[in-house]
């Protein structure tokens, strides 16, 4: 079993990319496919690199791709905002998944603590 398996962190990435993927399949208007291809992009990347993270031998490599997990989580975000104005995420699905990335953009802060702390 891989370390990243077992973190909390890494489970609900894996789920936010789910949904996120799941939320955006059916999009098929140029810009808005454009969007929707880059959000399940940055949603896989949180988990990436959560488990990228945690193959490293150092704890400051470690800590750099939890930085970079957390920086996804917020360009998810980000791009949540856009796909709610065009219509593509209603406000629940959009809710949702701001909730998720909230949630793992604090154990991510967790995470990296720890590294700092060890």
């Amino acid at each position: 079993m891989f370390k990243f398996e077992n973190l909390e962190a890494w489970k609900a990435a894996a789920d936010l990319f789910r949904r996120v993927a799941g939320d955006t399949e059916k999009v098929t208007l140029p810009g808005q496919a454009f969007l929707a291809e880059h959000i399940r992009r940055a949603a896989l990347s949180v988990s990436a690199n959560i488990a990228e993270g945690t193959g490293r031998e150092g704890l400051r490599e470690s800590r750099q791709f939890f930085n970079i997990a957390k920086g996804s989580a917020y360009e998810v975000v980000s791009i949540a905002y856009i796909l709610r104005e065009e219509g593509v995420l209603t406000p629940a699905q959009f809710s949702q998944i701001y909730d998720d990335c909230d949630r793992i953009a604090r154990m991510l802060s967790g995470l990296i603590r720890k590294q700092r702390e060890a």
